[in-house]
């Protein structure tokens, strides 16, 4: 378990969304929190507002996520990373340019893999600090139109779920979170009217609560958690149908172009 009260925290993308309300919620139970975000602009004017710390950070650049740990050193050893910059491309698999599945790969993946291989040293070596990985219900309930960002999601869970088994004998923790749709830029354009969602404040409340109840895998809403096996015992024919009348039979991936726009050129086409 973690004391927030003056213990420092790292939150990767923490300029918007998630990350923002989480670096806020750390913030208010007294964390001193650093964020690192590929938009250092963003970065900057979300720190100053809520009395963080910024730096740039691409999670794909193993020597930009050693810097931000570097700088994050500067005021005490790093009791807590939040593993939360992640994007996502939608529209059917074959539709989509192959760059952008491998820059999808190494953001919402491979940026998990960076954090986690910097930061968990000093904590095994001190025996104490906690990791959160944000992955996605996405995770456990395969959705057409999303298939990389699905993949990318399913792996942070077994990769979390396999370095966990590995520290088990420690005192570090690793919790993956897992949200239903979540109100923010990632979601922006598409149609959640049927689905459960959540706004960000609600997953970083979560995410903050991890530091005490360290659980290991939380999905938000907590009445989510038996989906995953849903999908598993239930033939797949009959699984599609349902998801098809959860999107309301619009095709995979489906989205408000104009409503996107804004999100889609932040990330690259």
């Amino acid at each position: 378990m973690i004391d927030l009260n003056g213990a420092v925290a790292c939150v990767t993308g923490g300029a918007r969304g998630i990350g923002r309300a989480t670096a806020s919620a750390l913030r208010q139970r007294g964390a001193t929190v650093w964020i690192g975000d590929l938009d250092a602009d963003a970065a900057a004017r979300t720190a100053r507002e809520i009395g963080a710390k910024a730096i740039h950070l691409d999670v794909t650049d193993e020597c930009s996520v050693a810097a931000f740990h570097r700088a994050a050193t500067a005021d005490g050893p790093v009791a807590m990373l939040v593993n939360n910059a992640g994007i996502q491309y939608m529209g059917p698999f074959v539709d989509q340019k192959l760059s952008n599945y491998h820059r999808e790969m190494a953001v919402n993946l491979g940026g998990v893999i960076n954090g986690m291989h910097q930061f968990l040293p000093d904590m095994l070596a001190r025996n104490q600090g906690h990791i959160v990985n944000v992955a996605s219900m996405a995770a456990k309930v395969t959705t057409p139109g999303i298939s990389v960002y699905c993949a990318t999601k399913y792996a942070v869970a077994a990769l979390s779920r396999a370095v966990r088994a590995e520290i088990a004998s420690t005192n570090v923790t690793i919790t993956t979170i897992m949200p239903t749709a979540v109100h923010t830029e990632l979601t922006a354009g598409v149609n959640l009217t049927l689905l459960p969602t959540r706004q960000p404040e609600q997953i970083a409340a979560a995410i903050a609560d991890s530091a005490r109840r360290p659980g290991r895998e939380v999905t938000v809403p907590r009445w989510l958690s038996p989906f995953g096996v849903v999908e598993e015992v239930t033939p797949e024919p009959l699984m599609q149908r349902i998801k098809r009348l959860a999107t309301r039979n619009e095709p995979p991936g489906y989205f408000d172009e104009r409503r996107r726009r804004d999100y889609l050129d932040r990330i690259g086409r």
